[in-house]
């Protein structure tokens, strides 16, 4: 009997290592305004992907570091507001808390 061995991939986040099947892959959609970074779950979308838990941590973390554009070997700046939604993480684009967001999930007005 042959087993065969999950893949293993890097979070960009957190720089552990983990099952492919346990990380989200991450790629980089363009159009005329730049690039988009775009959640792929169903890992089947085309070209050069990054890989990251699905936790708001590790994508505030690889925002902070900038990781995603190494990683998909781009330049410029990325817009990763799909990729927020996605992983409802309460960032904006400069990696700071949303305070409106998070003091709307605690229930009080800001």
């Amino acid at each position: 009997m042959v087993r065969r061995v999950a893949p293993v991939r890097t979070c960009v986040g957190c720089r552990r290592r983990a099952p492919a099947s346990e990380l989200l892959r991450i790629v980089a959609v363009g159009d005329e305004a730049g690039h988009s970074l775009r959640p792929d779950p169903a890992r089947s979308l085309p070209g050069r992907g990054a890989n990251m838990h699905p936790d708001p941590a590790c994508f505030a973390q690889a925002v902070r570091r900038r990781a995603f554009g190494r990683a998909l070997r781009i330049t410029g700046v990325l817009d990763h507001g799909d990729l927020a939604e996605h992983v409802d993480a309460p960032t904006t684009t400069s990696g700071q808390p949303d305070r409106t967001r998070v003091a709307s999930k605690v229930g009080r007005p800001t």
